[in-house]
């Protein structure tokens, strides 16, 4: 098929245009330098989710994925109640498992009362 370009640079900018988000563009060029499944791997996410990502088709709140990528590739750091500055994509990992209370270390049980006292825990609350 003539004209279809596999260029992770491309492909985002023909999906998102003018409204090709920063942090989207940066993850295209880390494709690009490497490939989508070493950045996959990087952020532990699937080479599908960055592909979808890149061609904006991607059916969810992308979100979670900037904050990771930015955690990852931009040291992007945010401030914990509990541990001080520490990476974007670190925060995400404690918030997931905050989750489920698990009674395992005295480090586990201090991070699920943080996140779920954190204002960057989004959580559903049934409000508009």
């Amino acid at each position: 098929m003539s004209g279809v370009t596999s260029d992770p640079i491309q492909i985002a900018r023909d999906a998102w245009g003018d409204a090709m988000p920063d942090w989207i563009r940066g993850m295209a060029e880390e494709c690009a330098a490497t490939s989508g499944n070493k950045v996959a791997k990087k952020l532990g996410r699937s080479g599908a989710m960055i592909s979808q990502a890149l061609s904006n088709k991607y059916p969810a709140d992308l979100g979670p994925l900037e904050e990771l990528f930015n955690g990852v590739f931009r040291n992007l750091a945010v401030e914990c109640p509990a541990l001080g500055t520490i990476p974007a994509n670190e925060c995400q990992h404690w918030r997931r498992k905050a989750g489920k209370f698990v009674n395992v270390n005295s480090l586990r049980v201090q991070m699920y009362r943080a996140c779920n006292g954190c204002h960057r825990n989004r959580k559903e609350t049934g409000h508009g």
